[in-house]
């Protein structure tokens, strides 16, 4: 395997190990700096300069995308994929990963548990929000912020007002956060790679500091996950679009709390404290899908004048629920069932014999029309009461 390393930082520990793993399994590796790369949208074919020349062929390329430079970076790692390039992190995986509110709106849209969080610009919303994640403390964060940079305890409303509003003066787009107490100062980053975790460690914040983050002194020691955490961690990697990625959960007292999806985890903590080639396990995934590389069925199969891709969900209460698939009819609609996921399960080209049970989702290809007409109606949003101030109870 030809791999492509994409690094500003040659000397990183990160950076390193990744080079020493892929060249002790015989692997050709280079370090690639990602800002002297120049695309090519000139000719038929998509292709990719490298200072100055025309980049050579490679198998797979591994991106470590720094936030300065988000927006080129991932204009690189697309354009590596335009040209069928395997990437474990995709274009589109880490820019969802890298801008947080968009995150949390994509992995609270699939059930991943999260601390209560709101996101508000005008002054008049603030209070409201800060109610409605539980009140004061709350945990203010800037959206740009990383390395714990940005994040901020605030004890009382008025103080979490008055930051939020110079915050806000400056331009800055912040979240209002609930503080989760019962982990105050506490931790656990998951290393996923592929489907599992490959290494997993608990961050222990130093002092009356509540952000664990080791460049803000935290310390790290190896933990053993409960098979909560692990689901909690791949799903939440895989659903934002990583194959590798280092997953931070706080833990709630009823399990697992996402925080953050990285797709550059730093690998000198976790390998520090677990003793484990995390390095290694990601370039001996990234040569076993070289080999037998992923598709983007969406953009393979929706191609034909009326069909494509479409994932049905099988809610509880509807007509399909302990029917088989046969039943269904599907096959005589003209589609397809290419998988039939059931929890953490995949069950794949499902036969027709297999039940449908409440909360699976069929991933289908076949006649859009018919599969659109299988979708239950929209459930509406149930209102929540709020008790209003005297001055909106008019609007």
């Amino acid at each position: 395997m030809k791999l492509a390393i994409l690094s500003r930082a040659p000397q990183a520990y990160s950076t390193q190990r990744l080079l020493a793993a892929a060249l002790e399994r015989g692997h050709r590796a280079k370090v690639l700096n990602t800002l002297r790369f120049a695309i090519d949208l000139s000719s038929e074919e998509p292709d990719l300069q490298y200072r100055g020349k025309q980049l050579s062929d490679y198998d797979a390329i591994l991106p470590r995308i720094g936030n300065s430079i988000t927006y080129f970076g991932t204009a690189v790692v697309r354009q590596f994929e335009q040209m069928d390039v395997y990437t474990p992190n995709t274009a589109n995986g880490i820019s969802n990963a890298r801008d947080k509110l968009r995150a949390i709106q994509i992995l609270s849209r699939h059930n991943i548990d999260m601390p209560a969080t709101a996101f508000v610009r005008n002054r008049a919303d603030v209070r409201p929000a800060i109610e409605s994640v539980g009140g004061a403390p709350v945990v203010i964060k800037l959206l740009e912020g990383t390395q714990g940079i940005g994040v901020i305890l605030a004890p009382q409303v008025k103080v979490a007002e008055a930051i939020i509003e110079t915050l806000h003066s400056t331009r800055q787009n912040v979240l209002i956060q609930r503080f989760v107490s019962e982990s105050r100062g506490r931790d656990v980053r998951a290393l996923v790679v592929g489907d599992r975790v490959v290494a997993a460690m608990r961050r222990v914040a130093s002092g009356d500091e509540f952000r664990s983050n080791v460049h803000r002194g935290g310390t790290v020691e190896a933990v053993k996950l409960d098979p909560a955490y692990e689901q909690a961690a791949v799903r939440a990697a895989q659903i934002m679009g990583l194959r590798v990625a280092g997953v931070d959960m706080l833990e709630g007292d009823e399990g697992p709390l996402v925080m953050e999806v990285n797709s550059s985890p730093g690998l000198q903590g976790i390998e520090s404290a677990t003793g484990l080639d995390v390095a290694g396990a990601i370039i001996d995934y990234i040569a076993d899908r070289v080999g037998f590389p992923e598709i983007d069925v969406r953009q393979r199969l929706s191609v034909s004048t009326g069909y494509g891709v479409a994932e049905l969900a099988m809610h509880a209460g509807t007509e399909q629920i302990g029917k088989t698939l046969g039943e269904l009819g599907l096959w005589d609609r003209d589609i397809t069932v290419l998988t039939l996921h059931r929890g953490v399960s995949v069950i794949p080209n499902p036969r027709k014999h297999v039940v449908v049970e409440a909360e699976d989702r069929l991933l289908c290809f076949g006649r859009l029309d018919e599969m659109r007409s299988m979708i239950p109606e929209r459930r509406r949003r149930r209102a929540r009461v709020r008790k209003l101030p005297p001055e909106a109870q008019d609007l």
